[in-house]
């Protein structure tokens, strides 16, 4: 299978921080959205793009601790919105649209991990209806946001996880019986094959649409995973300090997103998947390997997924 996944030498690495790759580059009067950006690696997002000029609205699920985070960062606008809610997501762009405002970046950030089994709306379960559905219906009702402006740009933020499953196409909701980490593996998956079909169909509109695995960072993303579970893993040990000198920190964390949503290196570019600050390689069939596996950037997958997302959310920016 041919393939655009090949680094461009973007002259960043795994320890460059978000500030790094926005050296430069000032984004005044440019406007992001960063779903959870108030937490995390996407608290850092919106500090980083804010600090760079960009006026940056934060959707998120607890709106109040949103607005306790970003207390005092000028340029940050909080506003509600749940991914697992359909009715939520539609509300909120709705709300968006009729302000009359262009985007300029869309980032999503917000999701979940390996946590217990949960099913919303008619059953879908809970990591694949929060980190791709509800992503997926967010840029179909924002499309005329992001298509008005000149060359807009939609990251999503998906994880190495995205190797430990395609999608399950027999059984995505894992009526045949749960598995937290399989769940997340699939949804993250999702995240990678929805960049490369949004992509494909947004090009002539200008809109270029990115995914990645930001790397390994202890967040409140683990809150589902135990202490003991963390340590036995070598992620931490017993007093919680970050014990795999794989781990980066959130600084470092949100870089690639960052870097993904505003370089030029970028321009005339998309459907591509990053890892630490750059295109990331092939990685085949091999779990074990950096970059991206075949499954996650297969394009007749990629349209399946959409076509599925379509009809399961019944929005579609392109029908």
């Amino acid at each position: 299978m041919t393939t655009p996944q090949k680094p461009i030498g973007s002259g960043f690495g795994a320890r460059s921080t978000a500030r790094d790759v926005l050296e430069g580059i000032d984004l005044t009067g440019r406007l992001a959205v960063v779903t959870g950006g108030y937490s995390g690696l996407g608290l850092e997002t919106t500090r980083a793009l804010a600090g760079a000029g960009a006026r940056v609205v934060v959707p998120a699920r607890r709106p109040e601790s949103a607005r306790e985070a970003l207390d005092g960062l000028p340029g940050a606008e909080v506003e509600t919105l749940d991914l697992a809610d359909l009715e939520s997501v539609a509300a909120f762009a709705d709300r968006f649209l009729a302000s009359g405002r262009s985007i300029d970046v869309l980032i999503d950030n917000a999701g979940v991990m390996a946590c217990p089994h949960q099913v919303v709306g008619p059953g879908w379960e809970y990591q694949f209806a929060t980190n791709h559905l509800g992503h997926f219906a967010l840029v179909n009702r924002l499309w005329p946001a992001l298509s008005s402006g000149t060359g807009a740009r939609v990251v999503s933020v998906s994880s190495s996880g995205h190797h430990g499953s395609a999608i399950r196409w027999d059984d995505p909701w894992f009526a045949q019986g749960y598995d937290r980490w399989a769940a997340y593996s699939q949804s993250k998956t999702a995240n990678v094959l929805f960049a490369v079909e949004a992509d494909r169909r947004g090009a002539d509109a200008g809109v270029r649409v990115f995914s990645l695995h930001p790397g390994a960072i202890i967040t409140p993303l683990q809150r589902h995973m135990a202490k003991e579970e963390m340590v036995a893993n070598g992620w931490i040990d017993a007093e919680g300090n970050v014990a795999d000198p794989k781990f980066k920190t959130p600084e470092q964390g949100a870089a690639t997103q960052v870097w993904a949503a505003t370089s030029p290196r970028l321009d005339g570019m998309g459907g591509v998947y990053c890892e630490d600050v750059d295109v990331a390689v092939p990685a085949g069939t091999d779990p074990d390997r950096p970059g991206v596996s075949d499954h996650a950037v297969d394009p007749e997958q990629a349209a399946r997924l959409w076509r599925f997302s379509a009809e399961l959310t019944g929005v579609d920016a392109f029908a």
